[in-house]
């Protein structure tokens, strides 16, 4: 019988079996939440198989076993649902977080980690209920992304754990959607004594393997304005969308979308408090949105506009990573200047050129400095108006004084028509009517210019009075509130383009602005050239401004801030007063006269390459105009 040998051959094969089959077995063992899911499946099959053993007097389970089931039953919907995050429902959905200083109280929801209640402590609305920017669902900060294993998740929908300590005098609250303890993404809040910009930042830890860099991941904050003011047509006038781009604060209409790049930062303005987001991170691809949700019919609607952001986020190296700040206050200009390298005090909006410079480099400091010992702020804009007047009351003196010439040589300009009437003389009359006012030393346009020039300060307080936060809720006579209309009688029903109440100030300017036009049309007339033949009569066209200006004032300013309208009262009221101590005062025709005559008697002037080039092409003109004139006969 032969002796069997040794098969190494043998060997090695059973050892690769053997390998592969520990290896196969070790790569399909169920993982922890399958196991979990399994233990959870086994012991609903064992409730289930004694609820239909028991007979009625038999006892169940206990309680807490199926607290148990329940709970395992919970986790693992979780995980199915939330994958890697799942850890989150096991924090309270409901809890919620307070940090507050001296002028600010924000409440912080763990579902969503985001701010659901934003108090500005130092202010009421028009009803004396406290101002709430955030209230009532009105507003959702939210970061979409996706997971590697196919999710899509929102943070809105998630649940933080907070986290509450001081840094010093300031309070810090860190809210984790946690993975696990080493894992999370943090939103970290720090608001300073006194102060309504709070500190903000968003950092993901250990999330490289979690975040799906192929989803984009973006970030949405939506904001629906609720009315704080009692004139909600003023208010939508002043609520509006801006955006600093670049280095360049810019703004949407109130109905509108576009698409941004290099934003840094977003501000929602409900015209006297503003809630801002500011990153130092600029967004790109950025979506604006603005809608306007109040009509000029509904008066008694509750919100006036919403604000939407939509923009992308950048991952560094996997993780999420942004440094930014919330602002949650009043539209103070002083205030917002305080903020250096912002530009934020431009949402206060004092006007654009020359009449936002007005408002910045004199009447901001003109208004500081009377209020600054006069509490009661109806007596400030009257002493505000008597300042403008005083210094604009030279520009009204040399308005006269042209009147004042104008007259004086209207006879002889009336000559001028007469001796070269109709249209063909037309180019021949304005020599000569030019001729007589350079021989006189009169010019139209000087005339014209202090009446140009008081314009810039027009439309620079007609923004600085309704921008102004400090004549919130002042009254001043039968004007409770400076910011909004006074109200002295509610019609019943509304007149549109008036509305239903009757406000006394508007009517009150609108008598002075009457009798100040009544006043400034004889003036006009003595500025104006006699009326020639095929041009417009001005005389009939400043009549029908006379009453038309009273009545658009009336119906403007009826829903207007009182502010306003009290100021063009006093300062049209004060303009006729100085314009009647001017004519019956200082203003002395005889003199004029004489002045004049002696113009006259003085050899002309050189004539500048301007009034050169004038007179050529004038004549030229004329030239032109008699050659057509001899081939036509």
């Amino acid at each position: 019988m032969e002796k069997k040998k040794f098969d190494i051959n043998s060997l090695i094969g059973f050892v690769l079996l053997g390998a592969i089959a520990l290896w196969w077995m070790y790569t399909n063992q169920p993982t922890p939440e399958e196991l979990e899911k399994q233990k959870t499946e086994r012991r609903l099959d064992s409730i289930n198989a004694i609820q239909k053993t028991v007979t009625p007097t038999t006892t169940v389970a206990p309680v807490e076993t199926f607290i148990e089931v329940n709970d395992s039953l919970k986790q693992v919907q979780a995980q199915n649902t939330l994958g890697a995050f799942s850890t989150s429902a096991s924090v309270a959905t409901d809890g919620t977080t307070v940090i507050e200083n001296e002028l600010l109280k924000l409440t912080i929801a763990n579902k969503g980690g985001q701010i659901i209640d934003a108090h500005l402590k130092e202010f009421t609305t028009y009803h004396d209920d406290p101002v709430k920017l955030i209230k009532e669902n009105n507003a959702s900060f939210n970061i979409n992304f996706g997971t590697t294993d196919n999710r899509i998740l929102n943070t809105k929908d998630l649940n933080f754990e907070p986290t509450l300590t001081n840094n010093g005098e300031n309070q810090v609250l860190s809210m984790k959607l946690k993975v696990d303890n080493n894992r999370y993404l943090e939103y970290r809040y720090e608001i300073k004594p006194d102060d309504y910009m709070v500190d903000f930042s968003m950092r993901s830890q250990g999330l490289g393997n979690v975040f799906n860099a192929s989803h984009q991941m973006n970030l949405e904050w939506d904001l629906t304005s609720f009315r704080n003011e009692k004139s909600i047509r003023s208010e939508s006038m002043y609520t509006w969308y801006y955006y600093k781009q670049d280095g360049n604060v810019d703004d949407l209409s109130q109905d509108d979308n576009e698409t941004e790049n290099d934003i840094n930062w977003v501000a929602y303005k409900q015209h006297f408090f503003t809630s801002a987001l500011l990153s130092e991170t600029p967004f790109q691809n950025a979506n604006l949105i603005s809608e306007k949700l109040y009509n000029d019919a509904e008066t008694d609607s509750i919100v006036t506009n919403k604000f939407q952001l939509k923009t992308p986020l950048e991952l560094k190296s996997g993780e999420l990573n942004y440094t930014m700040n919330w602002y949650y206050g009043p539209t103070d200009y002083n205030l917002l200047k305080t903020y250096e390298g912002t530009q934020l005090d431009e949402v206060a909006d004092m006007g654009w050129g020359i009449f936002g410079w007005i408002n910045k480099y004199v009447f901001i400091y003109i208004f500081g400095f009377l209020s600054s010992f006069i509490s009661n702020f109806g007596i400030v804009i009257i002493l505000m108006t008597i300042a403008v007047r005083i210094i604009m009351s030279p520009l009204v003196y040399k308005s006269y004084v042209s009147s004042a010439k104008m007259k004086v040589i209207r006879p002889e300009m009336e000559e001028i028509n007469k001796k070269y009437p109709g249209k063909d003389n037309a180019m021949k009359r304005q020599q000569e009517t030019m001729a007589v006012q350079r021989k006189a030393g009169v010019s139209m346009l000087s005339g014209c210019i202090p009446a140009l020039l008081q314009m810039p300060v027009f439309f620079a307080l007609f923004r600085f009075f309704p921008s102004n936060i400090e004549l919130r809720h002042q009254s001043f006579l039968w004007a409770d509130d400076l910011s909004s209309y006074d109200n002295i009688f509610n019609l019943g029903f509304t007149i549109p383009f008036y509305g239903s109440h009757v406000s006394l100030f508007p009517i009150l300017a609108s008598v002075a602005i009457f009798f100040y036009m009544k006043m400034n049309q004889s003036q006009q007339a003595n500025m104006q050239a006699p009326t020639q033949e095929g041009m417009p009569d001005m005389q009939k066209m400043m009549k029908m401004m006379i009453y038309l200006s009273p009545i658009m004032m009336l119906f403007f300013f009826n829903q207007y801030a009182s502010s306003l309208s009290l100021y063009y009262f006093v300062s049209n009221l004060l303009t006729i007063i100085i314009m009647l101590v001017i004519k019956h005062y200082v203003i002395d025709e005889a003199k004029i006269h004489a002045q004049i005559e002696e113009n006259k008697k003085k050899p002309e002037k050189k004539k500048s390459g301007f009034r050169q080039r004038l007179d050529t092409a004038m004549k030229q003109a004329q030239v032109q105009q008699d050659a057509k004139k001899g081939k036509k006969k």
